[in-house]
C-alpha cells in the first residue's frame, strides 16, 4: 500500500499535476493539504475518473484537506476535524480507515497543521495548542493497535539536517525550540518518521520556497511527514520523496512523500 501526503497550495492550480501524478505513480492513497477550496468546488469528477474515491474537508480561500483512494480500497469511519476544540472551525484535519480484500487496514489523516508565524501573535499559541490536540488524539488512535498513518504538511522542521540553511530558519515558528519540542513528543507516543526511517541523509526536502531562487539553489526544508505507529511501521518497506515535481510548469512549492506498507 503506497500512502503518499502532498500539499498541492490550490487544488485548483494543481490539478493537472496531481492527475498526471496519480496516472505515472498510482499511489494507493493520497493526502492532500491547502486545497484552498470548499467541499462543493473540488474538482471531484475528475480525480474519481482517475480511479479514486475523495472524501474532503474544504474551506473557502484557505486551508482544506482530502482523502483520495484507489479501487479496490475503500474508505470508513470518516472523521472531519480535530478533536479536543469545538470552536476550531479551520479545515485542517480528515481521517478514515482504509480497509480492501487483501490487506489489513490503515488509519489514514491527512492534516494541515499551521504555520504559527508571526510568532508573536496569536498564531503562535494556535500552533501548539494544535500539536497537543494532535498528539492526545494520536494517542488515542493506539488503543485499538490498528495501523496508523498521520500524514501531512506539519509545518515543522524537525532538526537541522531538514533545512538547507538552518540558521535562516532559527526565529521562525516552523523551527523554534519549542515546536520541535511539541513534535518529539508527538513522536515519543509511539509514532516513526517515516522517511527517516528509511533514508537519514542530509539534503532530502520536500519544500522549497518561490522566492529568490530557492528550488534553483536547492534552498529547501522538509516540512512534510508521515508518522507511523508501531503496526504500521512494521509493515513499512520504502519511503521516497518526488522531487521531481517542483519541477514542472507552474508548481506548488511543495513535493509529494510517499511510504509502502507491506499489505499484512
Amino acid at each position: 500500500m503506497r500512502i503518499t501526503t502532498w500539499n498541492v497550495n490550490s487544488i485548483k492550480q494543481r490539478l493537472p499535476h496531481l492527475l498526471g501524478f496519480l496516472d505515472e505513480a498510482r499511489p494507493d492513497v493520497v493526502c492532500l493539504q491547502e486545497l484552498k477550496c470548499q467541499d462543493e468546488a473540488f474538482p471531484r469528477a475528475e480525480v474519481e475518473g482517475a480511479g479514486y474515491a475523495v472524501e474532503t474537508l474544504g474551506q473557502k480561500a484557505y486551508n482544506g484537506v482530502a482523502l483520495l483512494v484507489r479501487a479496490p480500497l475503500a474508505l470508513s469511519e470518516v472523521r472531519r476535524g480535530l478533536p479536543g476544540d469545538a470552536t476550531d472551525e479551520q479545515a485542517r484535519y480528515i481521517e478514515a480507515l482504509i480497509s480492501g480484500e487483501g490487506a489489513k487496514p490503515v488509519r489514514v489523516a491527512s492534516i494541515y497543521l499551521p504555520n504559527g508565524n508571526p510568532v508573536d501573535s496569536p498564531k503562535y499559541p494556535y500552533k501548539l495548542a494544535f500539536l497537543k490536540r494532535l498528539r492526545l488524539h494520536a494517542r488515542a488512535l493506539l488503543s485499538d493497535e490498528t495501523a496508523v498513518v498521520l500524514a501531512g504538511d506539519y509545518n515543522v522542521i524537525p532538526e537541522s539536517a531538514d533545512a538547507a540553511n538552518p540558521e535562516a530558519w532559527r526565529t521562525d515558528a516552523l523551527f523554534l525550540g519549542s515546536t520541535r519540542a511539541a513534535f518529539r513528543a508527538l513522536l515519543a507516543e509511539g509514532y516513526t518518521d517515516g522517511l527517516r526511517a528509511c533514508d537519514p541523509r542530509d539534503g532530502l526536502y520536500s519544500f522549497w520556497d518561490y522566492q529568490a531562487g530557492c528550488w534553483q539553489r536547492n534552498d529547501g526544508i522538509r516540512i512534510d511527514h508521515l508518522l507511523l505507529s508501531p503496526q504500521a511501521c512494521d509493515r513499512l518497506v520504502s519511503a521516497s520523496v518526488q522531487k521531481h515535481l517542483r519541477g514542472v510548469e507552474k508548481p506548488s512549492d511543495h513535493v509529494p512523500v510517499t511510504v509502502e506498507l507491506a499489505a499484512a
